[in-house]
């Protein structure tokens, strides 16, 4: 598949801001099932752009921008060709050994409930990890209800788990806890989804899990689908959680009562709806 994304985000300030200074985790590479064509990060206002790779191989680049302003903005805009390969990524980048991601983070940490929740949601799993944790992403996705603003950024596993409600993220973070409690090493995913009711607008990107799994390598498992990804996917980052992962993350100095909106749109290239 071929899909196309355009990622806005825009930072509006009443009194001006003197200095930004960002971290930017948008921008995927290739491996195994994904080959990116194009893609393009541009400004709205004199800053600069600094490109390098982060600990765990995520593709960042530093962006800094001085002078006053009242609004900030940068879009990205690329394509990618993915194809399905069952959630299974193979020729990623990666610099750490899978036993890192068993490391637990306040955004992670699981509670006596979810470790209840995993080990009887997998107690009938008869053909080893792979079983298990399909069965886990099953029981989750019945379990938790996808719904925007019923948690915030700072929500952790325990918090989402007990409200039994919340965005990708928070499906995400009590996935990842479950899994480590079965000492099954799991990360984060930022990335894409081609949302097969064709609406291409979304408020922000998608989230889901990797779980290792002996010599198969990383899979991927969706909780708010209740499926491992498909080729409607576009992988960018992975780390230890939302944190690690996160599109944008930064600060500034100066300015007061920040507004932030963000714009995502995902579809397909017109030459893929043609062959289509």
């Amino acid at each position: 598949m071929r899909i196309r994304i355009h990622h806005e985000t825009a930072y509006t300030y009443e009194r001006p801001a003197q200095s930004v200074i960002q971290i930017l985790r948008l921008t995927p590479r290739d491996h195994d099932g994904q080959y990116v064509r194009r893609w393009r990060i541009d400004l709205d206002h004199g800053g600069i752009l600094r490109a390098r790779e982060d600990a765990f191989g995520n593709v960042i680049h530093v962006l800094s921008a001085v002078g006053e302003f009242t609004h900030f903005s940068l879009s990205v805009d690329g394509e990618v060709e993915t194809q399905d390969t069952a959630g299974i990524v193979r020729g990623a980048t990666e610099h750490f050994p899978p036993a890192l991601y068993l490391r637990e983070t306040v955004l992670t940490r699981p509670n006596a409930a979810i470790a209840d929740f995993a080990r009887t949601a997998t107690a009938k799993a008869k053909n080893g990890t792979l079983d298990r944790l399909h069965k886990l992403v099953t029981e989750l996705h019945e379990h938790m209800t996808f719904e925007v603003g019923a948690t915030d950024s700072g929500t952790n596993a325990a918090e989402a788990f007990e409200r039994g409600r919340g965005v990708c993220q928070d499906l995400t973070h009590v996935f990842i806890a479950a899994a480590r409690t079965l000492g099954i090493p799991c990360r984060y995913v930022s990335g894409h989804l081609f949302r097969s009711d064709a609406v291409t607008p979304q408020e922000a990107g998608h989230a889901w899990a990797e779980a290792h799994i002996g010599d198969l390598g990383w899979v991927g498992f969706d909780a708010v689908n209740g499926i491992s990804p498909t080729d409607a996917y576009v992988r960018v980052a992975v780390g230890l959680d939302y944190l690690g992962a996160a599109p944008v993350r930064g600060a500034q100095v100066g300015g007061s009562d920040e507004k932030l909106a963000v714009a995502v749109t995902v579809d397909q290239t017109a030459q893929q709806q043609q062959q289509s």
